[in-house]
C-alpha cells in the first residue's frame, strides 16, 4: 500500500503544476481543471516519493509540482510496474497505468539546473477508470496486477491516442 504525497495541477501546459487541498478526477478525462486533461492515455501524471527525495539529496532544490507532476505517490517504483496496472484510492478512485515515462522535447528549469529532469525516466502516466475526489494522506493499493494479454490491451490503446493526436491512423 502507498500514500498520495501530493496533488498538483496548472492550466496550462509547460509550467510546474501547484499543489492543490485535494483534486476532482472525472472519469475518463483527468483532474478538473488541470490542462492535461482530456479523453486520451495520459490523464494524470504521477511521480515517486521516493525518486524526488533522491533528486533532492543530489542538490536539486523542487517543491511539489515542479516536474509537472499531478501525484505525488509514495511505495511503488512506478516505472518499473508493467502497462494496465490498477490503483485504486482510499477514496474510490480506480486509475490505469497507460505510459511509462516520456519524451522531453525542451528541456525545463530543472533540466539546465541540474543537468537532467527526472520526470521523462521516472514518471508514469494513468487513466481514470473511476472518478472521485483525492487528497494527500489519502492511500493508494495495487489492485490488479495486469496478465500479458492485458498490458498488450493497454499499450495498443495507447498507441491509439498517440496515432489520433498526429491525425494518423492506428493499425493493431
Amino acid at each position: 500500500m502507498g500514500t498520495i504525497h501530493a496533488v498538483c495541477t496548472s492550466d496550462r501546459k509547460g509550467i510546474q503544476k501547484t499543489p492543490q487541498a485535494s483534486v476532482e478526477l472525472k472519469e475518463d478525462w483527468g483532474i478538473e481543471g488541470d490542462a492535461h486533461a482530456g479523453k486520451w492515455h495520459r490523464q494524470v501524471s504521477l511521480l515517486g516519493f521516493e525518486a524526488i527525495e533522491d533528486f533532492k539529496d543530489r542538490g536539486a532544490d523542487v517543491s511539489d509540482g515542479a516536474f509537472g507532476e499531478n501525484l505525488i505517490v509514495e511505495g511503488f517504483d512506478l516505472k518499473h510496474l508493467p502497462l494496465g496496472t490498477r490503483f485504486t484510492t482510499s477514496g474510490g478512485v480506480e486509475l490505469e497505468l497507460t505510459q511509462i515515462g516520456k519524451e522531453c522535447h525542451t528541456h525545463c528549469a530543472i533540466y539546465y539546473s541540474m543537468g537532467e529532469c527526472i520526470m521523462p525516466h521516472e514518471g508514469v502516466f494513468v487513466r481514470v477508470l473511476k472518478g472521485g475526489t483525492v487528497h494527500p494522506g489519502d492511500t493508494i493499493e495495487i489492485t490488479r496486477n495486469p496478465t500479458p494479454e492485458q498490458t498488450a490491451e493497454v499499450a495498443a490503446y495507447a498507441a491509439a491516442c498517440v496515432a489520433a493526436q498526429k491525425g494518423t491512423p492506428f493499425v493493431a
